[in-house]
Order: C-alpha cells, then structure tokens, then sequence
C-alpha cells in the first residue's frame, strides 16, 4: 500500500501464490489502484490485461481449504470490459481486505465518471438482444 499526497489512495501490489507453502513462486503480479486494475503474467512472453475501476459490476471472493490454511483467497471481478468479463485475483493475501476496496472504489469510480450499470428486468445480461426475438 502506498499513500500519495493529500488524498489517501492506495495501491495494492500482490503475486500470485504457488500450491507449495503459499510461497510466491509464480510470475503472475497483480495491482489494484483507484483507477485500475492491472494483471501481468509471464516471464518469457509477457502479458498485461488493465481494467478500468469504473467497469467493475461485482466482486466475488472464494477462499478453498487450502487457501484458508495458508490466509489466501481469490478475487473475482465481474466487469463490462470487453478482453476480460471475469478477472481472477487468483490465491492472494488479504483477499478480503482487497474485495472490499475494490467494491468501494469502483462504486466511487462509478459517481465520478456518472456511469450508472443497470440490468433487465428480466434478469437477461444480454444488452443488445433484438426486442423482436
């Protein structure tokens, strides 16, 4: 976490956590800031996946046993954006700490840039389903 000036924002940087001990064996990194979330894999081929905090919907956290013992969890991100719908945050530390900034932020992210999400009466999360079908 990293306070910056006057305004608290944070800035939370975790790695991925490896089967073995909980220990951070893996080259996955995940960031979460007030503004985005930032995923990056690899070692040789790279890959970088952001999602803006606004387009966050709902967020999941699921802990197994296994998780548990070692005081692991993982995030999931349900979000409208278009390369990744379900973001994992996947065998974190402080996955419950970080679930709720992340719920927080985005509803804040959300009145900032006046976005509002809204689903179907129907409960359909297909958007643009023609009327007619």
């Amino acid at each position: 976490m990293s306070n910056g000036g006057q305004n608290m924002e944070y800035e939370y940087k975790e790695k991925k956590r490896s089967w073995f001990f909980g220990l951070p064996l893996s080259f996955t990194t995940y960031t979460v800031s007030q503004k985005k979330i930032n995923i990056k894999k690899g070692l040789l081929r790279t890959e970088e996946d952001d999602t803006l905090m606004y387009k966050i919907q709902d967020v999941k956290l699921v802990r197994s046993l296994w998780e548990r013992i070692f005081k692991l969890g993982t995030v999931i991100c349900y979000s409208g954006d278009v390369t990744d719908a379900k973001l994992m945050l996947a065998h974190i530390k402080n996955s419950s700490e970080i679930k709720e900034y992340i719920l927080e932020t985005a509803e804040e992210e959300r009145r900032k840039v006046r976005t509002l999400h809204t689903m179907g009466l129907d409960g359909a999360d297909d958007l643009f389903q023609d009327v007619d079908d």
